[in-house]
């Protein structure tokens, strides 16, 4: 599955520019109008190396992902509202937390979700070769593989946010596709979480159609406002879907291809 997208996707998108040095952290002037940030010249790179933040077909779609590096207890409250909810997500993971909570990652597959790689020791891809990056993406795989019946691994979250245009070419090269966010707010200091409906109101203010949203775990403030996001987006109009709904759209989408 794996390879045969990123074959389809090598042959639909040519480059753009040459690849460069330079090093960047994943960022935007956030939107509070209905509309999808502007990512500026992060976009167009994004695109040139398979990746995406967002699905621009201007659906009422939501994609939740989630960032779990480590356990603070509300993992457990998030798989039961998804479970009740019926709404899909993605868990990108680290080894520690592989490790540390096996049971929570065996009922993320077991529920129908996602389980993405966010490196095995959660180092800066800027800076690592790509003997380094294969190992740490090669490590999570595996033990996802031991653990669950997700034997692959498509989507990658780059640890720490950080990239380059070559880190984007060196997991393409590895069989990953990069997966951003057009929805985030300040929510994994587990000292500093300010109530429900502060992560309410800060992802609320910033929906737009096509967003993927990125939530951590850790904060129990996303864990109480889950449920109330998930019903009023509903009663918006908009629907949940897997980020391999949104991959089918990049490759067979209506009336061509829509980069």
């Amino acid at each position: 599955m794996k390879k045969i997208t990123l074959l389809i996707l090598s042959i639909l998108i040519l480059p753009l520019f040459p690849i460069s040095a330079a090093a960047y952290g994943w960022g935007y002037e956030k939107n509070k109008d209905g509309s999808p940030p502007d990512v500026g010249f992060y976009g167009p790179l994004l695109e040139q190396h398979d990746g995406f933040y967002i699905d621009k077909s201007g659906d009422k779609e939501i994609y939740i992902t989630f960032d779990n590096g480590y356990e603070e207890g509300y993992t457990g409250q998030i798989l039961d509202i998804l479970k009740e909810k019926r709404v899909p997500a993605a868990f990108f993971i680290t080894g520690h937390y592989i490790n540390s909570a096996p049971e929570l990652v065996k009922r993320m597959n077991k529920e129908g979700h996602i389980i993405g790689n966010h490196s095995w020791h959660h180092p800066d891809f800027t800076s690592s070769s790509k003997s380094r990056i294969k190992e740490e993406l090669d490590k999570v795989e595996t033990a996802v593989a031991q653990l669950t019946d997700q034997k692959d691994m498509l989507y990658l979250r780059p640890p720490r946010g950080t990239f380059t245009a070559k880190s984007l070419e060196l997991t393409r090269e590895l069989g990953y596709i990069n997966a951003f966010w057009s929805i985030a707010f300040v929510d994994w200091n587990t000292g500093q979480q300010k109530g429900w409906k502060y992560a309410y109101d800060s992802l609320m203010s910033q929906v737009h159609p096509g967003a993927v949203m990125l939530l951590h775990s850790v904060s129990e403030d996303n864990a109480l406002a889950l449920e109330k996001i998930i019903d009023d987006l509903r009663a918006q109009g908009y629907t949940f879907h897997s980020l391999d709904h949104l991959m089918m759209k990049k490759l067979l989408p209506r009336g061509g291809y829509w980069y």
